[in-house]
């Protein structure tokens, strides 16, 4: 479960994916199962929830990661590559990486 605190220690990543409303819940489907999967067990991942926008534009990713070595380490996983080329096939993507 996210937790959202100022004591907490973590890498937040706030993804904010653009799709086309048709797609919306298959970009949510998708970005579940590639949490599911493979990111719930790459080391340091802490936890990850998905949200949808009321007009179906948007899908955010709030996600938090032990460290920003583990989350840079997600990022050249093949695992988390392989769920993320057919997510960006439907979405554009706008990351922002906080401590």
């Amino acid at each position: 479960m996210t937790t959202i605190s100022k004591d907490n220690k973590v890498v937040t990543l706030i993804n904010v994916f653009t799709v086309e409303p048709e797609n919306q819940q298959r970009l949510a489907d998708m970005l579940v199962e590639a949490t599911e999967k493979t990111m719930k067990n790459l080391s340091g991942f802490v936890s990850a929830t998905i949200h949808k926008s009321a007009d179906g534009l948007r899908v955010a990713n709030y996600a938090q990661w032990r460290s920003r070595q583990d989350f840079e380490a997600m990022l050249k996983s093949p695992e988390a590559t392989a769920h993320m080329k057919p997510i960006m096939e439907i979405a554009s993507s706008m990351l922002i990486c906080m401590r």
